[in-house]
């Protein structure tokens, strides 16, 4: 799972990334407006903490640019102005939840969780499943009935991002953002490398999901009569 923080508190940022670390959650973090637009659009996130409260762009003008942007990410704006006003105002621009200042991070991990727990996202054991797949993101073991596979660590990356988006196109770029970091250096080639291991690692599992090119586009996982994770 990988959350994007947008909070201009420095001390309540580091101290959000260590426990999210701890859980086996990635977390970027930026302070304003401007650094989130660009971060928000050029990587694929699970879920968006929001500081209300930013300087410059403030939190619903930025919940506003997010959504203008389709860019449909959960998020959870976090103020300390904890009114009725206040939460309708969010929640009609576009925000998933809302937790007041100061909030406790269990609390917090559990709203994470309870927005991330629909089809196509990490259930609480770490396991997603389409089709006749069956991919543990802690161990990195892709299972097809009684056989299994260990991915390597870029290979997991790119197999759990194919199973959180069952029968979706994913363009090159996004999956450039989300595998390798919006500032990551990473030569065209060595997607195609990667979609090449991946395939073949599902012909040795005999799975009937397969990594199709989209000609111009990117890739999307499939599997005959099938277009969403499987309950």
């Amino acid at each position: 799972m990988r959350i994007l923080i947008i909070e201009d508190d420095a001390q309540l940022s580091d101290v959000l990334r260590l426990q999210f670390e701890q859980e086996g959650i990635q977390a970027d973090h930026v302070a304003n407006g401007a650094d989130a637009v660009y971060y928000a659009l050029q990587t694929v996130y699970d879920v968006i903490i929001l500081d209300r409260m930013l300087p410059g762009m403030d939190g619903l003008s930025l919940l506003k640019a997010i959504r203008e942007n389709k860019i449909h990410t959960p998020v959870i704006l976090a103020t300390a102005v904890d009114s009725v006003k206040e939460r309708i105002a969010g929640l009609n621009l576009g925000a998933d939840d809302y937790i007041a200042k100061p909030y406790d991070i269990g609390e917090l991990l559990a709203r994470i969780r309870a927005l991330t727990r629909r089809p196509g996202l990490l259930s609480d054991t770490g396991t997603l499943a389409f089709a006749d797949l069956a991919f543990c993101a802690q161990s990195h073991e892709l299972s097809c009935g009684k056989e299994t596979v260990k991915l390597s660590g870029r290979e997991a990356l790119l197999m759990e991002y194919f199973l959180k988006n069952p029968g979706q196109t994913l363009p090159r770029q996004l999956i450039y953002a989300r595998i390798w970091g919006p500032d990551g250096e990473v030569e065209d080639g060595n997607l195609d490398t990667y979609i090449y291991y991946l395939r073949k690692r599902l012909r040795t599992l005999n799975s009937q999901v397969s990594i199709q090119t989209v000609h111009g586009i990117g890739y999307r996982a499939d599997a005959p009569g099938k277009n969403e994770v499987s309950p």
